[in-house]
């Protein structure tokens, strides 16, 4: 489960520290009602993304050019991630983009705590930081607060897409489907470590639901 996705979840605040923040166990949202607020859960996951509220570096990662917001509209699943508390004990992640009335980009996170046994959503916005047809934009599922959701690898028919937070420490593969192919994997991979980030540590999303 950015988009410079706020911290959304944090799919909150420092939460945002990096597109899809499940978790209210650490202050982040302090109720399940928590979860269904909009700024909440991508505030986790992309909350994540979002997250990069305390230590982010904008511009630190180049989104695609030749970026056409239209395609990358509907649902996508989380195939990979680097984790970090607000996806905490999540499974069956997935963000789901759509036009907002004011010509923003809505973003609803969700995903499922399989240790407490119960769903999580969130709902933030996304804009781009510049050009629309570039694939760097900014995400927030609190107020002001943003996070950069930079998409660095798109395959032409918008079925597979890395995204990078503001540093190294936010990373993810999503996906139109539930599985992505051996191929693109590795791609995903080599791309993602020659922008300097640790693959070893990416945890592989379970669908089961």
């Amino acid at each position: 489960m950015r988009f410079r996705l706020a911290c959304l979840p944090t799919w909150k605040l420092c939460a945002s520290d990096a597109p899809r923040s499940w978790n209210c166990d650490h202050g982040c949202a302090s109720s399940e009602e928590s979860l269904k607020n909009p700024l909440a859960w991508v505030s986790i996951s992309l909350f994540a993304l979002g997250l990069l509220g305390c230590t982010s570096s904008p511009g630190a990662f180049s989104g695609v050019k030749g970026f056409e917001k239209e395609k990358y509209l509907g649902k996508w699943y989380e195939i990979a991630r680097l984790d970090f508390r607000f996806e905490k004990d999540l499974n069956n992640t997935t963000a789901e983009y759509s036009i907002a009335k004011n010509g923003d980009i809505q973003v609803v996170n969700r995903g499922y705590n399989y240790k407490k046994s119960k769903p999580a959503e969130a709902i933030g916005k996304a804009r781009f930081r510049g050009s629309d047809t570039v694939g760097e934009l900014e995400v927030s599922f609190f107020g002001p607060f943003y996070g950069d959701y930079n998409i660095i690898a798109l395959d032409s028919a918008y079925q597979y897409a890395l995204i990078a937070g503001s540093s190294t420490k936010y990373l993810w593969i999503l996906s139109r489907s539930k599985e992505i192919p051996q191929e693109t994997r590795r791609e995903y991979l080599e791309i993602a470590r020659n922008n300097g980030f640790d693959t070893t540590g990416l945890i592989w999303v379970e669908h089961n639901k």
